[in-house]
């Protein structure tokens, strides 16, 4: 009798497998209250590293840290009318505390713009205060009617970007800038990741905006998923909570905002965009164990020496565990390790001691071979970077090969349906288009330029539409 598998194989149902591998890994559990999730060890240090890389890289753009309360009073959210009307169907709202009836409810954070603008209002005086680049890393809740671990949950873990500006163009770019050099090359550079930039539609844009920039990626069976956003809001939020300052001129001014945000989602894009049947391929540059060395055996000169390896690895800049755990069988030891997809495993027994050898295997590419002991250090960084580049090639492979240059409604609709993408001109396709592709399943997942660029705006010549099925 064949084998089980370990994981259900994604050509026969990508969501169970999706699923398998998040409980096999270890990566995740459901939360006891539907549509929550807990997040177990090996799956938080996945977002401790994305949150170690988009914070330098966050800070470096100059915004700072900051941390806003969970609780917004209700009528905050009803003083920018787009806003309160595209959150209402998702938010969870506190009518009763300390045993009894609250003067006025309160809202669970949905996401900060109301309340950072009730304080953006009392911070912001003049020219000289702007402009002002604050990020907030903290959870937000927003009531999820199909729940799924990582991808859509009823409270998630993110960060928020909120910036105030003098103008519409230094508003414009900053957007822009988060989009392309925070977002972008943290996705690309980091979770080896190929994302599509793009503009979003009206109808698809965020509450309250004036303009949302995306980042779509196509995962293993074809659909997109959105991996964050960056948001120009104009001056709405400005109005609502009189955000002003004192020009130069001596003018009262509305200042101009943005806001961005990026989430756990990114963990299910990172899963289902590398896992294979095997389980997770983690990117060696996000990685928190970039190489795990096992004994085989409980040896100790091969204890000693797994120990003495490690070490020397960790020298090199290496991200180290040792498992030596050999009252547990290796074989296991090698599955569970493959699962959470570690890059690399220095597997080594008495007789690889006895040769000066180890086995590496290589968890991306897949495969074996015997490496000298005293070559590691030297040779495992250019393994990893080859590993890293690698992925986002394959990231890349996948999204190039399965996307259509279709011509109309029903022909976009048809390859979305056949789980891949399809590339059509907006003045072609229109807002009415767009609504037919609903019925089918199919959405506009964002506008672009022609030669692959970021429209400047909602009709500009020569924009097309990425169409997709989408997480």
């Amino acid at each position: 009798m064949a084998k089980a598998p370990v994981l259900t194989p994604q050509a026969e149902d990508f969501p169970r497998w999706y699923q398998d591998l998040i409980n096999k890994a270890e990566l995740a559990d459901n939360g006891p209250v539907r549509g929550t999730m807990v997040i177990r060890p090996y799956g938080y240090s996945l977002w401790e590293r994305m949150q170690h890389e988009m914070d330098t890289r966050i800070k470096d753009a100059g915004a700072q840290n900051a941390y806003f309360p969970l609780f917004i009073p209700q009528s905050y959210l009803t003083r920018e009318a787009q806003h309160v009307e595209g959150f209402a169907p998702e938010l969870a709202i506190v009518t009763h505390g300390g045993g009894k009836d609250l003067e006025e409810p309160v809202v669970v954070r949905p996401t900060s713009e109301t309340i950072i603008n009730e304080y953006f209002s009392k911070w912001v005086q003049s020219y000289r205060d702007l402009p002002l680049l604050i990020n907030q890393w903290a959870n937000v809740v927003r009531w999820e009617m199909r729940p799924r671990v990582f991808l859509r949950t009823t409270e998630f873990l993110w960060q928020e970007g909120h910036t105030a500006h003098a103008t519409y163009e230094d508003a414009r770019d900053y957007a822009a800038y988060i989009h392309r050099d925070v977002y972008a090359d943290f996705m690309t550079q980091v979770l080896g990741i190929d994302v599509v930039l793009g503009r979003k539609t009206p109808s698809e844009r965020f509450a309250g905006a004036i303009n949302t920039l995306t980042l779509e990626s196509m995962m293993g069976d074809g659909k997109a998923l959105q991996m964050g956003t960056s948001h120009e809001l104009g001056t709405n939020f400005a109005k609502a909570f009189h955000t002003e300052y004192l020009s130069r001129e001596g003018r009262q001014e509305l200042v101009w905002q943005t806001s961005w945000g990026s989430s756990t989602r990114m963990v299910g894009g990172l899963i289902m965009s590398h896992g294979d049947d095997r389980g997770l391929r983690v990117p060696p540059r996000l990685a928190a164990v970039q190489v795990v060395v096992l004994a085989i055996k409980g040896d100790e000169a091969v204890l000693t020496a797994v120990r003495e390896i490690g070490d020397r690895l960790r020298e090199a800049g290496i991200r180290v565990r040792i498992d030596d755990r050999t009252d547990t069988p290796f074989g296991r030891r090698a599955v569970d390790w493959e699962l959470k997809g570690v890059p690399v495993r220095i597997e080594i027994g008495p007789r690889d001691l006895e040769n000066g050898t180890a086995m590496l295997a290589r968890r991306i590419p897949g495969g074996k071979e015997p490496v000298a002991i005293e070559a590691l250090p030297a040779l495992l960084p250019a393994v990893l970077e080859e590993d890293q580049t690698t992925l986002l090639r394959e990231s890349r492979a996948r999204r190039e090969s399965r996307t259509s240059e279709v011509s109309t409604v029903d022909e976009a609709a048809e390859a979305a349906a056949a789980g891949g993408w399809a590339r059509i001109a907006w003045d072609v396709l229109g807002p009415a288009g767009e609504a037919r592709l609903a019925e089918h399943g199919a959405s506009v997942r964002c506008l672009v330029a022609e030669d692959g660029s970021v429209p400047e705006s909602d009709d500009a010549p020569g924009s097309v539409a990425v169409v997709a099925r989408a997480y």
